[in-house]
């Protein structure tokens, strides 16, 4: 049976209740009602009391977008979370997402304590709005922050700001050109991170599959990373299988942790949350 990992140390996030293939989360003073899959099980709340929680649900209307409805009034134009001393801002998107994956949490500590120097580089591939370079950066490292979408660079930004910090180098570029390029370049780097969507289209509509382009992420992330280095990847596809990443990570590292992600709702139910790689160099 796998190794699970869990995110806990929240104040202004819980996810309190789950099932019925949704969640019911909590944001600072914020609560929602989202779409999940991995909620597969009977909720433990009635559904009376989801609603009497909620200030916003989410209504897909296909597999890939919807509409929020506001279930009572709540201000949304300043809407922030802390952890610990970062800053993230929250916003209500067409694709369900608010701008956080807050079981991430256990890798933004990891980062923390493996960049134990300032001066200490990271490469955060596949970047989103940034959570993970604002806790390397918070720390003193040299930060590269890549994602192909630039709205989420822009996103990415203005937490840097709301957690207080400047300098992150930022790159709107396909992750995967990137990265073969800083090889080339010959620049390598002490942490990696990398949350690749489970299927992408590049700058130039080329379609591609993390089934079919993992092994090749897994390698030039081990040639990229100075003796010592750390690669940290997360997937959430279906079809990618833990024994796979395990596989391809022992043929390129030293010491390897795959593992899978969960967390606990307030209620007791355990929530799958995908697949995650912790491989040194």
């Amino acid at each position: 049976m796998a190794e699970k990992t869990y995110s806990t140390d929240w104040s202004d996030y819980e996810l309190i209740d789950a099932g019925n293939e949704k969640k019911l989360e909590r944001w600072g003073n914020i609560v929602t009602i989202r779409p999940e899959r991995q909620a597969y099980f009977k909720p433990v709340m009635p559904e009376a009391e989801w609603k009497a929680k909620a200030h916003l649900e989410f209504v897909p209307k296909s597999n890939t977008s919807g509409n929020w409805t506001r279930l009572k009034k709540v201000p949304l134009e300043d809407w922030k979370i802390n952890y610990k001393e970062l800053t993230f801002k929250l916003e209500t998107t067409k694709f369900k997402h608010v701008g956080l994956f807050p079981e991430q949490a256990t890798n933004w500590d990891l980062i923390s304590n493996h960049l134990k120097k300032p001066g200490m580089k990271m490469l955060n591939l596949f970047a989103y709005t940034g959570a993970a370079s604002i806790a390397a950066r918070a720390k003193g490292a040299e930060v590269t922050h890549v994602d192909s979408v630039k709205q989420l660079i822009s996103w990415a930004k203005s937490n840097m700001e709301s957690s207080g910090l400047k300098d992150i180098r930022w790159m709107h570029e396909d992750a995967l050109k990137y990265a073969s390029r800083e090889f080339k370049r010959e620049n390598r780097y002490h942490l990696i991170v990398m949350d690749p969507p489970a299927y992408g289209i590049g700058a130039k509509n080329e379609k591609w599959k993390i089934e079919q382009k993992l092994e090749e992420l897994i390698d030039l992330a081990s040639h990229l990373l100075h003796p010592g280095g750390l690669l940290i990847l997360n997937t959430y596809s279906p079809k990618v299988k833990l024994k796979e990443i395990n596989y391809y990570a022992k043929k390129n590292f030293k010491k390897v942790e795959a593992s899978e992600l969960w967390k606990k709702t307030s209620t007791g139910k355990d929530m799958f949350f995908g697949h995650l790689l912790r491989a040194y160099r």
